[in-house]
């Protein structure tokens, strides 16, 4: 049962839940940010912070719609359609027999935002590794890009909506808590967006890990859809999605540093060992250095 009455704040089971929430939504956020900072590096420089702040406003008004309709998202685990395979029937411990396996409303969404996911992962990796240059020869110019990639950052932002709904109803049961968590962790992204989008798109590295981490989000979807249809035993657990993210992100950010500390190696030629041994006039090593 999902309460809609205003939370009593000087409760402190209210503040974690609210924290919790909060920070839930900023971690499955941070790869809805790379993807977002990718995407709009397609446009002009001008557009570009009026692209990521229009995802991010969508992110939140789609998350807010999905709450007001939670009831109805939890309600869509009956199944639209068996399966009817014989290699595909698994047991039942309740029911104490062998059921075919299903596809209800969850696992449908769940799947087809996978499928998504590593469509347009893999086509952006192509595009980058395999392009003919920075431009995208399918994007329009003008204000049509804008409205392209805006519909892409729609798109994605439904899936990432959902999925996140799906995790922060264990941890709520009240919506006001769970729409408070989700302006708030709005707002923040979009107070470091703009940094965040700057870096990622300074490294290339930063921007191949942000599109693997998709098609790792995607292939979880998917599992977890067959999980939810009873196609597969067991759905991969996202703590250990998050941690290898977050791992792989930190080990990223120390090589940046490390390479960032360390001094230029200085190559010595023939002409510079010369001078040190007393055989060439500094004039002549200095042009040499020049027209290196």
């Amino acid at each position: 049962m999902f309460l809609m009455t205003m939370p009593d704040f000087s409760s402190g089971e209210v503040w974690i839940s609210l924290l919790t929430l909060t920070f839930l939504e900023i971690v499955l956020g941070v790869d809805n940010i790379i993807f977002l900072s990718i995407i709009s590096a397609k446009l002009p420089p001008e557009d570009q912070p009026k692209a990521r702040n229009i995802g991010l406003f969508l992110a939140m008004l789609l998350r807010i719609v999905l709450l007001f309709g939670i009831s109805w998202i939890i309600g869509m685990k009956e199944p639209l359609f068996y399966v009817n395979l014989p290699w595909l029937e698994s047991h039942d411990p309740a029911l104490g027999a062998h059921t075919a396996p299903f596809i209800n409303g969850q696992g449908l969404i769940l799947l087809l935002g996978g499928i998504f996911l590593l469509y347009k992962a893999t086509s952006e990796i192509h595009h980058k590794l395999e392009g003919d240059g920075d431009d995208d020869p399918k994007l329009s110019k003008g204000k049509a890009a804008l409205n392209q990639v805006i519909i892409q950052i729609a798109l994605i932002n439904i899936v990432f909506s959902f999925d996140s709904i799906l995790t922060a109803v264990g941890i709520a049961n009240n919506v006001v808590v769970m729409i408070i968590a989700v302006v708030l962790s709005v707002l923040i992204m979009i107070i470091f967006s703009g940094p965040v989008s700057q870096f990622v798109n300074q490294h290339p590295t930063v921007q191949m890990l942000g599109l693997s981490f998709l098609i790792l989000i995607g292939f979880s979807l998917v599992a977890e859809a067959a999980h939810l249809g009873h196609f597969i035993d067991g759905a991969v657990p996202k703590g250990y999605l998050y941690f290898a993210i977050f791992f792989s992100l930190f080990t990223e950010m120390l090589n940046i540093r490390m390479k960032k500390s360390k001094k230029p190696i200085q190559l010595h030629g023939y002409s510079e060992t010369a001078k040190n041994r007393g055989l060439l006039d500094d004039n002549l090593l200095d042009e040499e250095k020049q027209q290196q």
